[in-house]
């Protein structure tokens, strides 16, 4: 008996949300990025995006544990020389505390066209209001 060929095309995309209120950020990036690159389907194949929709609501609210807060950086460059830019966690948060939670997710997730095309499949927002209701998400709790 042969093993059938899994196709992308055969699949059918759910929608998934996570409540990031108190949660602590790891545990939902890891979460999440399971989610989007289909890893929890028996059908799941490293080389073809199999995932789901997965959505974040009141990322303002996510959790770091220890002295992230204080000690996490996240950098980034302008492109020009010199153009290296740091900001601790806590400033992040202050600004855009949707950053956080993408930046971690997409740490997880494979540098390649297929790992942004995994991407593009999670929405995270910085409260609890989210448009995708007409898509029904199911709840997704997280350990």
């Amino acid at each position: 008996m042969a093993t059938g060929k899994a196709a992308a095309a055969d699949e059918q995309r759910l929608w998934h949300i996570i409540d990031a209120d108190g949660q602590v950020l790891g545990r939902i990036a890891s979460t999440a990025a399971r989610l989007l690159q289909g890893k929890h389907k028996p059908t799941w194949a490293p080389y073809l995006d199999k995932g789901d929709h997965v959505v974040i609501v009141n990322a303002a609210r996510v959790k770091l544990t220890g002295r992230k807060e204080e000690q996490k950086l996240y950098r980034y460059h302008s492109g020009y020389e010199g153009g290296l830019r740091e900001e601790r966690a806590k400033i992040v948060r202050q600004k855009d505390p949707v950053r956080l939670v993408e930046e971690a997710i997409s740490g997880m997730l494979p540098k390649t066209k297929l790992g942004k095309a995994m991407y593009r499949k999670l929405k995270v927002y910085k409260s609890g209001d989210h448009p995708h209701t007409a898509q029904q998400p199911k709840k997704i709790e997280v350990a």
